[in-house]
Protein backbone atom coordinates (compact mmCIF):
# COMPACT_ATOMS: atom_id res chain seq x y z
CA UNK A 1 0.00 0.00 0.00
CA UNK A 2 1.04 3.43 -0.78
CA UNK A 3 1.20 6.18 1.34
CA UNK A 4 1.55 9.81 1.40
CA UNK A 5 2.44 12.32 3.76
CA UNK A 6 2.83 16.30 2.42
CA UNK A 7 4.53 18.77 4.94
CA UNK A 8 5.81 22.13 4.72
CA UNK A 9 2.56 24.10 4.67
CA UNK A 10 2.13 27.04 7.16
CA UNK A 11 1.53 30.80 6.82
CA UNK A 12 3.73 33.05 4.67
CA UNK A 13 3.64 37.18 3.43
CA UNK A 14 2.17 37.70 0.18
CA UNK A 15 5.63 37.26 -2.35
CA UNK A 16 6.92 34.89 -0.23
CA UNK A 17 7.77 30.89 -0.82
CA UNK A 18 7.59 27.63 0.36
CA UNK A 19 8.16 24.40 -0.35
CA UNK A 20 6.15 21.36 -0.18
CA UNK A 21 7.09 18.01 0.64
CA UNK A 22 5.80 14.86 -0.09
CA UNK A 23 6.95 11.63 1.52
CA UNK A 24 6.09 8.18 -0.25
CA UNK A 25 6.03 5.28 1.68
CA UNK A 26 5.02 1.77 1.09
CA UNK A 27 6.52 1.16 -2.19
CA UNK A 28 9.41 2.85 -4.15
CA UNK A 29 8.49 6.26 -5.85
CA UNK A 30 10.56 5.23 -8.81
CA UNK A 31 7.32 4.02 -10.20
CA UNK A 32 4.69 6.75 -9.89
CA UNK A 33 3.41 9.50 -11.15
CA UNK A 34 2.85 12.71 -9.05
CA UNK A 35 0.07 15.39 -8.94
CA UNK A 36 -0.01 18.36 -6.23
CA UNK A 37 -3.74 19.32 -6.34
CA UNK A 38 -5.45 22.01 -4.26
CA UNK A 39 -8.90 23.13 -2.08
CA UNK A 40 -9.50 26.30 -1.24
CA UNK A 41 -12.91 26.79 1.36
CA UNK A 42 -16.20 26.81 -0.92
CA UNK A 43 -14.12 25.56 -4.17
CA UNK A 44 -13.58 22.94 -6.10
CA UNK A 45 -10.44 20.90 -5.83
CA UNK A 46 -7.80 21.94 -8.83
CA UNK A 47 -4.82 20.99 -10.39
CA UNK A 48 -1.82 22.40 -9.53
CA UNK A 49 1.34 20.81 -11.07
CA UNK A 50 2.38 16.93 -12.01
CA UNK A 51 5.83 15.40 -13.21
CA UNK A 52 5.73 11.89 -15.18
CA UNK A 53 7.46 9.34 -13.34
CA UNK A 54 10.54 9.11 -15.46
CA UNK A 55 11.04 13.01 -14.32
CA UNK A 56 11.46 14.02 -17.82
CA UNK A 57 8.00 15.90 -18.28
CA UNK A 58 5.43 18.03 -16.20
CA UNK A 59 2.70 20.21 -16.46
CA UNK A 60 1.54 23.33 -14.66
CA UNK A 61 -2.18 25.37 -14.09
CA UNK A 62 -1.73 28.25 -15.98
CA UNK A 63 -2.67 30.09 -12.67
CA UNK A 64 1.05 28.97 -11.33
CA UNK A 65 3.30 28.86 -13.99
CA UNK A 66 6.63 30.78 -13.73
CA UNK A 67 5.85 30.60 -10.01
CA UNK A 68 6.13 27.43 -9.00
CA UNK A 69 8.39 23.92 -9.85
CA UNK A 70 7.61 20.13 -9.47
CA UNK A 71 10.21 18.06 -8.73
CA UNK A 72 11.06 14.63 -7.58
CA UNK A 73 14.17 13.43 -5.84
CA UNK A 74 13.26 9.35 -5.97
CA UNK A 75 16.33 8.46 -4.01
CA UNK A 76 14.72 10.20 -0.98
CA UNK A 77 11.35 8.62 -2.45
CA UNK A 78 10.31 12.39 -1.90
CA UNK A 79 8.56 15.16 -4.39
CA UNK A 80 8.32 18.70 -3.86
CA UNK A 81 6.20 21.77 -4.66
CA UNK A 82 8.45 24.37 -4.59
CA UNK A 83 5.89 27.80 -4.68
CA UNK A 84 7.56 31.04 -4.93
CA UNK A 85 5.62 34.55 -5.14
CA UNK A 86 3.05 33.21 -3.35
CA UNK A 87 -0.70 35.39 -3.59
CA UNK A 88 -3.72 35.11 -1.73
CA UNK A 89 -5.33 32.75 -4.39
CA UNK A 90 -2.79 30.78 -3.80
CA UNK A 91 -4.17 29.71 0.06
CA UNK A 92 -5.80 26.35 0.33
CA UNK A 93 -5.04 22.56 1.32
CA UNK A 94 -2.32 21.45 -0.86
CA UNK A 95 -2.31 17.74 -1.59
CA UNK A 96 -0.21 15.28 -3.44
CA UNK A 97 -1.08 12.10 -5.23
CA UNK A 98 0.57 9.15 -6.99
CA UNK A 99 -0.78 6.69 -9.86
CA UNK A 100 1.41 3.80 -10.94
CA UNK A 101 2.39 3.91 -14.31
CA UNK A 102 4.66 2.73 -17.10
CA UNK A 103 7.77 4.47 -17.87
CA UNK A 104 6.80 6.37 -21.13
CA UNK A 105 3.25 7.87 -19.66
CA UNK A 106 3.39 11.26 -19.42
CA UNK A 107 2.03 13.51 -16.37
CA UNK A 108 -1.64 13.67 -15.77
CA UNK A 109 -3.59 16.51 -14.40
CA UNK A 110 -7.04 15.05 -14.12
CA UNK A 111 -7.32 13.92 -10.62
CA UNK A 112 -8.90 11.00 -11.64
CA UNK A 113 -6.10 9.41 -12.81
CA UNK A 114 -4.64 9.25 -9.18
CA UNK A 115 -4.82 6.01 -7.25
CA UNK A 116 -3.23 7.40 -3.58
CA UNK A 117 -3.45 10.67 -2.27
CA UNK A 118 -2.10 12.40 0.73
CA UNK A 119 -3.59 13.95 3.79
CA UNK A 120 -3.15 17.43 2.09
CA UNK A 121 -0.89 20.12 3.99
CA UNK A 122 -2.54 24.02 4.31
CA UNK A 123 -1.07 27.16 2.81
CA UNK A 124 -1.94 30.26 4.15
CA UNK A 125 -0.86 33.75 2.48
CA UNK A 126 -1.37 36.53 4.43
CA UNK A 127 -1.06 40.14 3.34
Amino acid sequence: QVRLAESGGGVVQVGGSLRLSCAVSGRSLNNYGVGWFRQAPRKEREFVAAISRSGGSNEYADSVKGRFTISRDNSKNTAYLQMNSLKPDDAAVYYCAARRTILTVPESSDARDYDYWGQGTQVTVSS
